[in-house]
């Protein structure tokens, strides 16, 4: 996925300091409708310096030095109007203006009127954990092609690249995107990929933008921004599903295909292209942007990691009973709710796919099955219509995190160590003796082992005095895990793992900067060559500027890039499964 809206400097001179321009900068990031992204978070919620650091390096990767440098300060600094942050950055208003363009474009940015009462400035505060999905554009352009093949998957990249998009520049742009990689003579008509997206919308993976409460609707050549201190901004931030078409998909009248992009020789077309954008056909939908619904993602995320460990733990079938279970549950189940809403056994075995072939006696065993298992996937909820079954979420999301947890621990410490956390995680309180003889190990390793576990914050020491003296001889010392606390702890050391993974990267792309431009300069001539028909010489002759160490050099570069993108994206699992248990556990 190619990055969005960066800002980078052009130049620097000795003593001038740096002056920066906007690259590759879609024209509708400065001219703002009256939209304002959904509040998904507490924004009072103080972020530790590992989320901020993380920030600070997906900003810089994504949207470039300066937007990172005006993140960050608001990260740190809380709410703050537009002269504040002017002064406490030392970045010019044009680009103060420009990054806060880019960030609430992207809903990383909230505003509001100012907090002393009309006619004070507007204020900004920046939105942590919208910034950490980011992390997880890969994840979720991969579910998306998953899903709904290359269709979905362009569509979702491209509003994640830019925000938020109207439906009928989304099809037009992937329907331009998806006619390149065809056949010469093919084209992707538009009602295909306007299909695509109004199932996107119908499954809830896209939303509207709810419009803020009182504002009209702009037109697009009027920069709107939302750096102007008069700008007119509600104190209450509206929601998507607060507003009531929040997935209604509006009649637009698209009808046409794809283009491919004009040839350079084509100046008379290509100058026709630019003017008739100046003046944009209307579709039957100004006005009306589309955003990815994050939260409908991490629903699906967290339904698959349960049919996951329901499979692993048992067999296909339950995994594929559970996966009806959560399917039918879906629309009537709230995002936070512990579990689903009760589903009789006859309305399961209605629901369940013909292919499976279970009989309705087997049906009620894998159901029992699964009710009597030590991990309460699935709980009994009544007695009618043969048997009343939830999916208890709350409940597998902690089996999934402490199944995290001691897979660290035995990573790091041992599996002896890991039996012992094991342990304290059942029996809760536990004495040192009683520690070495459940888990069958020598006092001395066993001690080293709860000492290691103790400096590590793995596990907690618990002091019950016999007497208010707290003599050491009269005083029950008890070792115990607290789940929560841990749980949040490898959080963020998940967070500083990813940080140091994406720096790595940066660093290694820094050593070989002149290295790959060569490369991609090389590769550039070889595809015009290649288009103009050119003989098999020539592009032999141009292949051969690359000597045989660089070669070498670039693929082992590749494989290193592509090792820490992987561990990237693996850390992030670990990290979803930790805030999800940690979200569950406080909506419970």
């Amino acid at each position: 996925m190619h990055r969005a809206t960066t800002l980078q400097p052009e130049r620097e001179e000795p003593g001038s300091g740096s002056d920066y321009v906007v690259n590759e900068t879609p024209s509708h990031v400065f001219g703002l409708q009256a939209v304002v992204f959904p509040l998904c978070i507490n924004l009072t919620k103080k972020m530790t310096a590992q989320e901020v650091r993380l920030c600070g390096l997906l900003l810089r990767e994504h949207f470039g030095e300066v937007v990172e440098k005006v993140g960050i300060h608001m990260l740190r600094n809380g709410t703050q109007n537009l002269r504040t942050i002017l002064h406490e950055t030392g970045t010019s208003l044009d680009l103060v203006k420009k990054s806060l363009c880019v960030l609430v474009q992207h809903g990383a940015c909230v505003f509001s009127s100012g907090r002393k009462g009309p006619g004070s400035p507007t204020e900004y505060q920046i939105t942590c954990d919208r910034i950490l999905r980011i992390l997880r554009y890969p994840r979720y352009i991969y579910t998306a092609k998953t899903l709904y093949g290359d269709t979905g998957e362009l569509i979702i990249e491209e509003l994640l690249q830019r925000g938020h998009m109207s439906m009928s520049s989304t099809v037009k742009t992937v329907a331009d995107r998806l006619t390149q990689n065809m056949e010469e003579g093919r084209s992707m008509d538009y009602s295909e990929v306007s299909s695509t997206f109004s199932k996107l919308v119908e499954t809830h993976f896209l939303q509207r933008c709810p419009p803020l409460a009182g504002a009209q609707t702009t037109d697009s050549t009027t920069a709107a921004t939302p750096a102007t201190p008069g700008t007119p901004a509600s104190t209450t931030l509206p929601t998507p599903e607060s507003y009531p078409e929040c997935y209604k998909v509006p009649q637009v009248t698209l009808i046409g295909r794809g283009k491919r992009p004009l040839s350079s020789e084509d100046g008379d077309d290509q100058r026709n292209a630019k003017k008739a954008k100046l003046d944009p056909e209307t579709h039957g939908d100004e006005g009306i942007y589309w955003q990815v619904n994050f939260e409908r993602f991490h629903l699906h995320f967290r339904d698959q990691a349960i049919i996951s460990a329901v499979a692993n733990k048992l067999d296909q079938t339950s995994s594929e009973i559970v996966r009806t279970m959560l399917r039918m549950s879906e629309v009537m189940t709230s995002p936070t709710a512990t579990c689903t809403k009760p589903l009789s056994a006859n309305e399961i075995f209605r629901s369940l796919p013909a292919s499976y072939n279970i009989a309705r006696p087997i049906l009620d065993q894998y159901l029992t099955l699964l009710v009597d298992d030590p991990m309460e996937f699935v709980g009994k909820a009544g007695e009618s219509g043969g048997g009343m079954y939830v999916v208890n979420l709350h409940r597998a999301l902690a089996n999934l995190a402490r199944a995290t947890l001691e897979s660290v621990v035995q990573e790091r410490f041992g599996s002896r160590s890991a039996r012992i956390f094991r342990l304290l995680l059942r029996k809760h309180h536990l004495e040192q003796k009683q520690v070495e003889d459940f888990a069958m190990i020598p006092a001395k390793e066993a001690k080293e082992m709860l000492y290691t576990l103790l400096s590590q914050n793995l596990v907690q020491l618990q002091e019950i005095p016999k007497t208010p003296d707290y003599a050491p001889s009269r005083t029950f010392y008890l070792y115990t895990v607290n789940q929560l606390p841990t749980a949040r702890m490898l959080l963020q050391i998940c967070y500083k793992t990813v940080s140091n993974l994406i720096e790595r990267r940066l660093f290694e792309t820094k050593e070989s900067k002149r290295l790959l431009e060569k490369s991609q300069r090389i590769e550039a001539i070889l595809a015009s060559l290649q288009a103009s028909g050119a003989e098999p010489e020539q592009l032999t002759e141009v292949e051969e500027m690359i000597t045989a160490p660089e070669k070498q050099q670039l693929e082992a570069l590749r494989l290193h890039i592509n090792k820490l993108d992987s561990a990237e994206n693996q850390v992030d699992e670990t990290i979803f499964l930790l805030e999800s248990y940690i979200g569950s556990t406080a909506t419970s």
